[in-house]
């Protein structure tokens, strides 16, 4: 499952998870404070903003919630506003340092075309429709994306006398994390599922509890060696359960993207589930997985320079945020 510890790196790909906000997220918290950085309000809108990738997938695979679910959401929700107020402090200290002057538009627009054109393969309606997906309007988008290069820059600043990354330490850093990079929009799935609604019109003795009950039933034959094809003629309700619930090769973005999410961070041949969403719950086993294409490193070369740079330098990182946090005023509110 994608971790919220990933949900403020790392370019276009989790910078459109970030954006990921549900309208139900906005409907909890539209005015609420969680903390002030030098008079400039995070709200707790926001914070949820930010949260709800994590949200999502952690909603669609606990389903029963409970106790575990809750320490989950409290530390990802705490992790994320510490990052959101280091990222003010930053905000804060360019702002300082330029006379609060705005970050030049063209540079915005040069980061969005690359984004456009070296995960999207310069498909510009791709790249919307991904937007779209995500829940997230082009100024948003672009919000952030100025966010994330007045960071990289006042980072990119701070580190500017330090030793340069040698090219092993930078092809490392690109193997290591060029699946991070990829065009998720060319992403495919190819698996079995069996889907329990939770309800049944001709039924009112079917609930969703007895639903659910079911559904982990079948989860525990399944382990235990149970014929998937099988149990989803008998069980499943949608219109792969003729065929044993096969689906064949599917577009990642024909799925929505906690699923999508979900499925691709679990290893093949491994029963998943069951996974909620409003209407009903899924078991999955996960066939084979078919990975969207990855930038050379060529083109992501100073992305790379710039991460290794900000590792090898960690400890003068954490002193210059622990100086900006004794030089500002920041209040807590949750």
């Amino acid at each position: 499952m994608t971790t919220f510890k990933t949900l403020l790196n790392f370019s276009l790909v989790p910078l459109i998870g970030i954006a990921l906000a549900s309208t139900h997220a906005s409907a909890r918290e539209v005015t609420g404070i969680a903390a002030k950085v030098n008079g400039r309000v995070i709200t707790k809108n926001e914070l949820n903003y930010h949260l709800t990738p994590y949200r999502q997938q952690l909603n669609a695979s606990m389903p029963r919630k409970g106790p575990q679910y809750n320490q989950l959401i409290g530390k990802a929700r705490n992790e994320i506003l510490d990052n959101l107020i280091e990222r003010e402090l930053i905000l804060s200290e360019f702002r300082v340092r330029t006379g609060d002057r705005q970050f030049p538009p063209y540079a915005i627009d040069q980061e969005i075309d690359r984004q456009i054109r070296t995960l999207y393969n310069n498909n510009r309606s791709e790249f919307n429709k991904a937007l779209r997906q995500a829940g997230v309007t082009p100024a948003q988008h672009r919000r952030e994306t100025e966010k994330k290069l007045i960071v990289q820059a006042m980072r990119s600043q701070q580190f500017k006398n330090a030793t340069p990354p040698m090219p092993r330490e930078i092809a490392a850093e690109y193997n290591e994390h060029k699946s991070k990079i990829r065009d998720i929009t060319g992403d495919a799935l190819e698996y079995h599922k069996i889907y329990i609604s939770k309800t049944d019109s001709s039924d009112p003795l079917v609930t969703p509890q007895a639903q659910l009950n079911l559904a982990e039933d079948i989860v525990a034959r399944l382990k235990k060696g149970e014929e998937f094809a099988g149990l989803a003629k008998e069980y499943s309700v949608d219109s792969y359960a003729e065929d044993g619930g096969k689906v064949g090769k599917t577009k990642r973005t024909d799925l929505s993207p906690a699923f999508a999410a979900i499925l691709m961070e679990t290893p093949t041949g491994e029963i998943l589930g069951p996974l909620e969403d409003t209407r009903g719950y899924t078991i999955v086993r996960l066939d084979k997985k078919h990975f969207g294409p990855t930038p050379p490193l060529s083109k992501v070369k100073n992305r790379m320079e710039s991460r290794v740079r900000s590792r090898k330098n960690k400890d003068k990182n954490d002193r210059w945020i622990e100086r900006l946090k004794a030089n500002a005023m920041i209040e807590i509110k949750i």
